[in-house]
């Protein structure tokens, strides 16, 4: 059945050549006048906008060519209307500024089918150039039999693009067997690839086909590539080589005709330089490659993909069509799709399922998209794991170390900030006293640097506190007062010198060892065991133990030191 191309008449003049010239390349052409709707022509696969509509038409009928998958060329009658954002706001696929070429747009359309056609038959849905890109890679990859690597994050929708690949090929009526090798155990997957003979292992009770021999003449899909075992790489590479193989404990050689399309999240670049993917396996699958972009990459198909999910998933379970908000279709632009196109799928899916009928507002997406909004994400990202000594790479226990250890990191940090929020919040807390660290020993003595000492300490004190002087702690201690610390408000009290401690307060200090400036690392020790001894009662073995150091060698420092006992 042709397809028919609808040409709005409110231009007539332009309406009548582009007919004509899609008439005489073989389409039909159905003249839409004011008033008409998409809908009512039936088979249309292409609308162009000749001009002369006001914006509201001109959107009504895009968005009906929209809900249609109906592409459409607007013509416009300047080259600044095609330059403005008027493309993006009436949802148009291709704008020419008049006078047009019918050749041209012929060409475009041209175009412009071809793509929704392969839109139709694949499922996948987006305008970006990305994803056109990936279309017409498709179109020329797809007539040839060489084996096609398709890369990317999970959920980016590979498996879509290798069906769009056979169903592109001359393989089309042939079988296409998927198959995810991440999913099969290492004991079972050369026996599900290869097939096996009756009696070949325990449980093998008859003769079985493998994926190879089952998907003769077509197309065999090896989804998650990367995680296949070493040994069994190398049973797939004669496989791909030779074209032939045995079954597991057969002695036939069984040649077949497949082509192989394989696809990892993984860099498989990497994986060979650490020994874990056999580099001649890699050049084999990687004849022809095609890298699918992250959802995050192409925000503007966001749109497109949730219009097309909804009509899915109404179809699919009976449900009323659901309306999104531009507030709401705004935070699922703005979301940075960790799951891609799989999570936002999903998510539709569940709206149309628990709000038929609804307008969807920002308060019904769920928290965690809304909060994410606009914040920095963890997202996926491939790490080169280096190979150890036997080849085999970092081992999962050291992996799992490393990953939690990050986490950790990172919820520390999270903490860390919310506590400075609450205590930039809180006015009723006692004053804070922190360390300023001292500025170089050259630098000219300026407020707050002592002469004597060198040291330079400033007291702070919440915000919203009286502005009054506070005492000035031992610039070399931090002593933090309160229960919940105190937001920094800025310097509140300088004190050049510190008085000197009276011989009461020194007798004072037994429960704890002071650092003062001019002391040597032997005074500290002297103290310490000084204080050590007064806390218990004089008993050298017990002091030994708090000090951490043998009674012989305690006994030692008594002497050297000439402390009394």
């Amino acid at each position: 059945m042709a397809e028919t191309v609808l040409i709005t008449t409110q231009d007539l003049e332009p309406a009548v050549r582009l007919r004509d010239a899609f008439r005489d390349d073989g389409f039909e052409t159905e003249l839409l006048t004011p008033g008409e709707r998409v809908g009512d022509v039936p088979d249309a696969a292409l609308l162009i906008l000749t001009g002369g509509l006001d914006e509201k038409q001109a959107r009504r009928l895009g968005r009906e060519a929209a809900g249609a998958g109906v592409p459409v060329i607007g013509l416009f009658d300047s080259e600044a209307a095609v330059m403005s954002d008027a493309r993006q706001r009436l949802g148009l696929s291709e704008a020419m500024a008049k006078p047009v070429d019918p050749s041209e747009i012929l060409l475009i359309g041209r175009r412009l089918l071809d793509r929704a056609r392969l839109r139709r038959l694949t499922g996948i849905v987006g305008e970006t150039d990305a994803m056109v890109e990936t279309l017409e890679r498709i179109v020329q990859i797809a007539p040839v039999t060489s084996t096609v690597l398709i890369t990317g994050e999970s959920g980016t929708g590979k498996e879509r693009v290798a069906r769009g690949i056979h169903a592109l090929s001359q393989r089309r009526h042939r079988p296409f067997i998927a198959t995810n090798v991440a999913a099969l155990p290492e004991t079972l997957l050369e026996a599900e690839l290869f097939g096996h003979e009756k009696g070949a292992f325990t449980g093998a009770i008859g003769q079985r086909k493998g994926f190879f021999e089952l998907a003769h003449k077509g197309t065999l899909f090896l989804d998650e590539i990367g995680e296949m075992p070493l040994g069994t790489q190398t049973k797939l590479l004669r496989a791909l080589e030779e074209q032939s193989f045995r079954r597991l404990g057969g002695e036939t050689e069984i040649n077949v005709d497949v082509r192989v399309i394989a696809a990892t999240n993984q860099p498989l670049r990497e994986l060979v330089e650490h020994n874990r993917f056999r580099r001649d396996l890699y050049f084999r699958l990687n004849v022809l490659n095609i890298e699918l972009p992250p959802l995050r990459q192409r925000r503007d198909d966001i749109p497109l993909l949730v219009d097309s999910f909804i009509l899915e998933a109404s179809t699919a379970h009976d449900r009323p069509k659901i309306a999104i908000s531009p507030e709401a279709m705004s935070i699922l632009i703005g979301y940075d799709w960790p799951g891609n196109v799989r999570e936002l799928k999903n998510l539709i899916e569940s709206m149309v399922v628990l709000a038929p009928g609804r307008v969807i507002r920002p308060e019904d997406i769920p928290r965690e998209i809304r909060d994410a909004r606009g914040r920095s994400r963890l997202l996926p990202v491939p790490l080169g794991r280096p190979a150890s000594a036997d080849g085999q790479g970092t081992p999962p226990e050291l992996e799992f170390i490393f990953h939690t250890l990050m986490q950790l990191r990172m919820d520390v940090e999270d903490l860390r900030h919310q506590f400075e929020n609450y205590r930039r919040s809180r006015t009723d807390l006692p004053p804070v006293y922190m360390p300023v660290p001292l500025p170089p020993p050259a630098a000219a003595p300026r407020d707050g640097l002592s002469r004597d000492t060198g040291a330079y300490h400033t007291t702070y004190a919440p915000a919203g506190l009286a502005r009054q002087p506070l005492p000035t702690p031992d610039p070399y201690a931090a002593v933090i007062g309160g229960s919940g610390g105190g937001a920094y408000a800025g310097p509140r009290h300088i004190e050049d010198v510190e008085p000197e401690p009276t011989p009461e307060e020194l007798d004072a200090e037994h429960e704890v060892v002071v650092f003062r400036p001019g002391m040597t690392i032997a005074d500290l020790e002297k103290n310490a065991i000084l204080a050590a001894l007064r806390e218990v009662a004089g008993n050298r073995r017990r002091a030994a133990e708090m000090l951490g150091m043998g009674e012989r060698t305690l006994y030692r420092k008594i002497k050297e030191y000439e402390i009394p006992l």
